[in-house]
C-alpha cells in the first residue's frame, strides 16, 4: 500500500495524529537547524547578512532555527514523514502489547 506523501486532513483529525505529526515536524526543523548552524558559524559578526555586529551572533542561533522552519514548512528535507509513521507504528505496537 503506497501512503501519501504527507497526512491529509482527515488523518490529521485524530488528536493523537496531529499531535504526532507536529513532533515529527519540530523533529525535521531541529534536524535542519543542526544541519544548518555549521554554515552560519562560518560568517564572522559584522561582516555577514546584516552586519549586525556582536549582537548578530546573539541571535544567529534563533535565525537558523527560523530558517530551518521555513524549509520544514515548504516540504524540507521529507524527514518528517517517516518519522511520523513510525511513531504511529510505535503507538500501536504499545497499544496491542497485552499489560
Amino acid at each position: 500500500m503506497i501512503q501519501p506523501a504527507r497526512p491529509d486532513a482527515t488523518e490529521l483529525a485524530t488528536p493523537g495524529n496531529a499531535k504526532a505529526w507536529k513532533a515529527a515536524q519540530a523533529f525535521e526543523a531541529m534536524a535542519l537547524g543542526q544541519f544548518l548552524s555549521p554554515m552560519f558559524e562560518t560568517v564572522k559578526p559584522g561582516e555577514g547578512l546584516f552586519g549586525g555586529g556582536a549582537g548578530e551572533g546573539q541571535w544567529r542561533p534563533m535565525m537558523t532555527q527560523e530558517i530551518a522552519k521555513q524549509i520544514e514548512k515548504s516540504g524540507g528535507l521529507g524527514i518528517a514523514v517517516p518519522v511520523y509513521r513510525q511513531m504511529l507504528q510505535m503507538q500501536e505496537a504499545v497499544k496491542e502489547t497485552p499489560k
